[in-house]
């Protein structure tokens, strides 16, 4: 799958779960910094994180992405990860960064 979009830290500020989805997702309000703003994700990341554990921790999003339909749930960015045997690792940076700022 090919997936074209930027690679955008943001700042996790809203996180729950996402009622009628088949596998077990979270709803993500991220923070992208003021060019971006705020955008909202689905995550499957419910088996390693604890959705009060998200809020505050930044993240890596693709942006500008077409919007998906998820569970009647609009997702705009979709948060990047890695597979591991226990679930979805999220990807972030080793420090805290301008929300906002570009991975290269």
């Amino acid at each position: 799958m090919e997936l074209t979009g930027r690679a955008v830290v943001g700042t996790v500020r809203e996180a729950g779960p996402l009622e009628g989805a088949r596998t077990p997702a979270y709803r993500l309000r991220i923070d992208f910094g003021p060019e971006i703003g705020e955008r909202w994700s689905s995550a499957q990341i419910t088996a390693l994180y604890a959705a009060e554990d998200l809020i505050g921790r930044q993240v890596v999003g693709l942006v500008d992405l077409e919007p998906k339909r998820i569970a009647g749930f609009v997702s705009e960015v979709l948060v990047l990860g890695l597979p591991s045997p226990d679930g979805v690792v999220l990807l972030a940076p080793e420090r805290s960064v301008a929300d906002g700022a570009e991975v290269f």
